[in-house]
């Protein structure tokens, strides 16, 4: 993902994983807990591709329930 500045295009080597719609970011990850260093990245992607709406998962959890956090970028 580019990062767009005063119009001009930088490629900063931002990944997201699924950009869905150019709406919804979704964020796969597989560790042993989630942390804020999580929550920041996916804050990011959503700033930077405008969307309001994501989802952080962890397949590394017991309860597939226990993985998911929403994530707002502001309200919506």
């Amino acid at each position: 993902m580019p990062l767009i500045y005063d119009e001009v295009k930088m490629d900063v080597g931002y990944r997201l994983d699924f950009l869905i719609e150019k709406k919804f970011v979704l964020e796969i990850k597989s560790v042993e807990s989630l942390q804020d260093i999580h929550l920041a990245q996916i804050l990011t992607y959503l700033r930077l591709s405008n969307c309001k709406l994501g989802m952080l998962i962890n397949f590394n959890t017991l309860q597939f329930k226990n993985g998911v956090k929403r994530v707002i970028n502001g309200t919506l």
